[in-house]
C-alpha cells in the first residue's frame, strides 16, 4: 500500500475517531469478542477503509481491541497497521508498549528458556531507560551489548540480534540482513518492536503476552501523537510541571483516602505496578539475602493474572518458586498464612505474599486484627535463627 494512501487514511481516521477511543480503557461488551478482538477490529477496519467509510459513527461500531490498555486498544491497532503498512510489514510484526525497555525484555524472556543468545546492537548512546546490569542480575537475562555504526555495519550472529534505536520515523524502517528485531523507543510516548521475517513469528504471541502481563500497550493518547508524527504534524510536548502536579495530586488523594503517609508510586496498570514491586522486592534479597531461597505465596483463586504472572518471574529465577497459599473451602486464610510461613521459616527462605481484594466473589474477608498478629509473629529456622519477616502485598 502506497505511503500517500495510508498517510490520507491516517489522517480521516484521526479527524473522525470516536471519543472512546480516548475515554475508555476497558471493553464495550456489546461490540467485544474475546476470541478474534484485534483480529476482528482490523479486518472490519479495513473493510472500512476499502469501502470510504471513516465517518465518526461507523469507526465507533468497530470491535472492540481487547479489553484494557494493557493488551491494546483501537488506537494502538491502528498505529501498529499504519506501520506495518508503511514498511511492507503485516500488522502482527508490530507492537507497541508504553515502557520503553519491556519490549527488549520480553525477547530476553523467550530466549532465556530456548537457551538462546541475545545480541543488542544501538548506534551512539544506550537509551537511558536501559538498565543493563538489573537485566542480568536481577531478571536473569544474559545478553551481548554491542555498539554499533549503523544497521548496515552489524554482522552475523548465532542467535537473535535487537537493533535499539532511539527517536527513528517509523515510516521507513531498515531491517538489515543481520537483524531480527528493532526496537524504536520513543521518550514518554514508549517504543514500539517490530518482527522481522517469518522465522521470528514464534516471538509475536510472547511479546504480545508480556505487554498483557507486565505492563501495557502505548497509550490512546501517546497513540494520537505517534500516528500525528507520522503525518509530520507537530506534536505538543508533555508539560513537566503539569505533569508532576498531576502526579502530587494523585499521591495527596492516595494518602488522604488510606490515611497514611507513606511513599506512594503510581503505575500504569495494576499488573505492571505489581511487577515492579515484586522484581524489586527480588533485587532487594539479592542483595540483603544473598543465597537465600525466595518465596512469592499466592492464593489459587487469585485473578488469574496475578497468578500467572507470579509463576512468570519464578520461571525466570532457580532462586524464586511460587506456594500456593489455600484459601477456599475450609481454609482460612490467616491460618493459612501462619502455617505456608512456618513452614517458609524452616526452609530460612524471603516470603512474599501476594493476597486480593474481595472483589473477586471468591475471596473472603480475612480477620484483619489477626491478620496483622499472624505477620508480626516472630518466627525461627530450623538452625533456630530469627526468619525473615514476610511482606504482605495487596493486589488492588
Amino acid at each position: 500500500m502506497q505511503d500517500t494512501q495510508v498517510l490520507s487514511q491516517i489522517r480521516q481516521v484521526i479527524e473522525n475517531m470516536p471519543s472512546d477511543w480516548l475515554r475508555l480503557t476497558t471493553h464495550r461488551l456489546d461490540i467485544y469478542n474475546e476470541e478474534r478482538a484485534k483480529t476482528e477490529f482490523l479486518e472490519q477496519f479495513e473493510t472500512l477503509l476499502a469501502s470510504g467509510n471513516t465517518d465518526t459513527a461507523a469507526l465507533s461500531e468497530l470491535p472492540t481491541a481487547f479489553d484494557y490498555i494493557r493488551l491494546g486498544h483501537p488506537l494502538s491497532c491502528v498505529l501498529e497497521w499504519s506501520i506495518a503498512r508503511m514498511n511492507g510489514m503485516h500488522p502482527d510484526q508490530v507492537i507497541s508498549f508504553s515502557s520503553q525497555s519491556i519490549p527488549v525484555m520480553a525477547v530476553l524472556r523467550k530466549n532465556l528458556f530456548e537457551g538462546k543468545k541475545t545480541r543488542i546492537c544501538y548506534p551512539g548512546e544506550i537509551p537511558e531507560a536501559f538498565q543493563g546490569d538489573a537485566l542480568e542480575n536481577v531478571y536473569g537475562y544474559p545478553f551481548e551489548l554491542l555498539q554499533v555504526d549503523g544497521p548496515d555495519s552489524i554482522s552475523g550472529f548465532e542467535g537473535s540480534t535487537i537493533y535499539l534505536q532511539q527517536g527513528a520515523h517509523l515510516a521507513n524502517v531498515t531491517f538489515a540482513e543481520n537483524i531480527d528485531f528493532v526496537v524504536s523507543t520513543h521518550g514518554h510516548l514508549g517504543s514500539v518492536i517490530l518482527v522481522n521475517s517469518e522465522q521470528n513469528n514464534s516471538y509475536i504471541p510472547e511479546i504480545q503476552h508480556v505487554r498483557r502481563r507486565e505492563t501495557i500497550a502505548m497509550t490512546p493518547d501517546n497513540c494520537v501523537q505517534a500516528l500525528k508524527q507520522l503525518l509530520g504534524e507537530t506534536t505538543n510536548q508533555p508539560d513537566e510541571a503539569q505533569s508532576e502536579e498531576n502526579k502530587a495530586s494523585v499521591v495527596a488523594s492516595i494518602h488522604e483516602i488510606t490515611g497514611t503517609n507513606t511513599t506512594a508510586i503510581v503505575g500504569s496498570s495494576g499488573l505492571s505496578i505489581q511487577y515492579a514491586i515484586v522484581m524489586g522486592l527480588i533485587d532487594h534479597a539479592l542483595e540483603n539475602h544473598p543465597g537465600k531461597p525466595i518465596r512469592i505465596i499466592v492464593p489459587p483463586n487469585c485473578y488469574g493474572g496475578t497468578n500467572d504472572q507470579a509463576r512468570r518471574v519464578a520461571a525466570c529465577s532457580d532462586a524464586v518458586h511460587v506456594v500456593d497459599l489455600p484459601v477456599d473451602g475450609d481454609h482460612d486464610m490467616v491460618q493459612s498464612i501462619d502455617m505456608v510461613l512456618n513452614q517458609i521459616a524452616e526452609e530460612d527462605a524471603v516470603p512474599y505474599i501476594i493476597a486480593e481484594i474481595p472483589t473477586n466473589p471468591r475471596v473472603e474477608v480475612p480477620d484483619l486484627e489477626k491478620l496483622r498478629d499472624v505477620l508480626r509473629t516472630e518466627r525461627k529456622t530450623a538452625n533456630k535463627d530469627t526468619a525473615i519477616d514476610p511482606v504482605f502485598i495487596l493486589d488492588q
